[in-house]
């Protein structure tokens, strides 16, 4: 199971910390946030995998998909990664490439308190 915990650290700049394993049964807790908080509204999204124990294709998939809804609606999409069960199968499926990873919550709240 995995959990969503939204936090917004300003008013256009929304943090989702995930916690928990993120495979094909629990992989829609993450998929309505990102539908709900991955709009014109919002400058930015950033997922914070620090919690996740497991990610499954349907995790990498709902993350996929959520950086595509943010190049669609001009949001920033960036996940939060430095766990070994989060950044193995980032980097594993070459998504390293394709999404912006930070280190940590501060260095995203630092990137948008300008």
């Amino acid at each position: 199971m995995a959990t969503v915990v939204v936090d917004r650290i300003s008013s256009d700049v929304v943090v989702l910390h995930v916690s928990g394993e993120l495979d094909t049964t629990s992989s829609s807790e993450l998929t309505a946030p990102l539908d709900t908080h991955v709009v014109e509204a919002n400058r930015a999204v950033v997922v914070d995998l620090g919690g996740v124990r497991f990610l499954g294709s349907a995790g990498l998939e709902a993350l996929v998909l959520g950086q595509q809804r943010a190049g669609r609606n001009n949001v920033e999409f960036v996940l939060v990664a430095s766990s070994r069960a989060a950044l193995r199968p980032i980097e594993a499926t070459g998504l390293d490439t394709v999404f912006t990873i930070l280190g940590s919550v501060d260095e995203a709240v630092d990137r948008y308190s300008a």
